[in-house]
């Protein structure tokens, strides 16, 4: 599948993302691998799974993983994770359907690739940068790479 955005490289044409935040932070993620974005239901826990798995939950008809970025980000805070972002199931590879709990979506918006910087000393293969905006910045994130996690 061909993607608009500029991943790996830093180089490409113009994306579009969707903001989120976790705690204090903004996030975002291209909207390409994003089906849909729904209020927070009940969650049913799941033993011995890990502990970025905030359990499942039934999403028409079909059993989705909730994952908790903020575990997987290291993000401090108390935020409400009042939404849920679901993603593509051939975004994460053999591991079903797959929901972000975040805090707010805020929006979605389009993506200059000359506005995005690597993100700086970072390893992490699950930060593909960071969008410099006029009064702060947005670290964008591969959902792909979250959940080899």
């Amino acid at each position: 599948m061909a993607s608009s955005t500029a991943t790996e490289s830093g180089h490409g044409t113009t994306g579009q993302v969707l903001e989120f935040a976790l705690g204090e932070e903004t996030y975002c993620v291209s909207i390409d691998y994003v089906t849909e974005i729904v209020d927070v239901g009940e969650l049913t826990t799941v033993p011995n799974t890990p502990r970025h798995v905030e359990g499942v939950m039934d999403l028409r008809g079909r059993t989705t993983s909730i994952v908790s970025p903020k575990a997987v980000f290291g993000v401090g805070g108390d935020g409400d994770e009042r939404r849920i972002v679901v993603f593509d199931p051939d975004v994460v590879e053999d591991q079903g359907a797959v929901g972000w709990l975040v805090d707010e979506v805020s929006q979605v918006v389009s993506v200059d690739p000359a506005n995005v910087d690597d993100a700086p000393g970072q390893d992490d293969d699950a930060i593909v940068g960071v969008v410099k905006r006029d009064d702060d910045f947005v670290i964008w994130v591969d959902p792909r790479a979250v959940h080899g996690a």
